[in-house]
């Protein structure tokens, strides 16, 4: 990791803040001043201080955030778009989400700062599942669904084909369906429903890997349960097991 993404992981301040201290010869790395923007840091390896205090790395956390609609997933917008940093601000460790849901989405999101787990789960080799509830109107075509799950349909430059897609009931929103879909591909979903003839009323991330939304509410963030750290630990060694050059554990 490169100094600066090192003193703002530790939270110590901005990147951009950082390189000013750099600069400035208030960084030491096993006691000598590191003026090089793009020296990397092993925490194994490197005691770092600044101003002579030692800088700790945080302890690595993992929680589950129901992202409610009309946030974007992102800590920061130029345009002014309402984000998702106001929810994360009340955790005592800097975070990011795992992957996005697109503004008018909403459900699960991984939040982290284990950078190494989360690109295991977020590769395209690694084909982690994502399980949706669509509502839609009008209800669909059997027959289309049936070709859709064959043949697929192209979003961007790329065919994709759901794992899953089914009926599961009907309420005051619309024609309810249980999307299941690996790529991760921005507004896959509401594309496919789209191939169909339907318009997407509400879209709903209920699972994402081992991970379940359950009774989460709107806006709400809590910890991993041990349970849960211990099915997505496994989960990732068992993607881990494709690429062995790399351990994670």
């Amino acid at each position: 990791m490169r100094l600066c993404k090192f003193l703002s992981y530790c939270g110590v301040t901005s990147r951009r803040k950082a390189k000013d201290l750099i600069l400035k010869g208030k960084v030491k790395i096993n006691g000598e001043v590191i003026k090089d923007l793009s020296f990397q840091v092993d925490p194994d390896k490197h005691q770092v201080t600044v101003n002579d205090k030692p800088v700790i790395p945080p302890p690595k956390v993992y929680y589950l955030f129901y992202k409610p609609r009309g946030y974007i997933t992102s800590l920061y917008d130029p345009y002014g778009k309402k984000n998702i940093k106001i929810f994360l601000e009340k955790l005592p460790y800097r975070v990011f989400p795992v992957g996005r849901l697109d503004r008018e989405s909403e459900g699960l999101l991984l939040l982290t700062n284990d950078g190494d787990l989360a690109n295991y789960l977020l590769h395209p080799r690694y084909e982690v599942k994502r399980v949706y509830k669509v509502w839609v109107s009008p209800r669909l075509s059997e027959e289309k669904i049936k070709l859709l799950l064959k043949k697929g349909t192209v979003v961007g430059e790329k065919r994709v084909k759901p794992l899953v897609f089914k009926f599961v009931g009907k309420d005051e929103n619309g024609w309810i369906y249980e999307v299941v879909v690996k790529e991760g591909i921005k507004r896959e979903v509401r594309k496919m429903v789209g191939s169909l003839g339907g318009r997407v009323h509400k879209l709903l991330r209920i699972q994402f890997g081992p991970l379940r939304l359950k009774n989460l509410k709107p806006g709400e963030i809590r910890p991993l349960n041990l349970k849960e750290l211990e099915n997505l630990f496994d989960f990732v060694k068992s993607l881990q097991k494709e690429n062995p050059k790399k351990n994670l554990f």
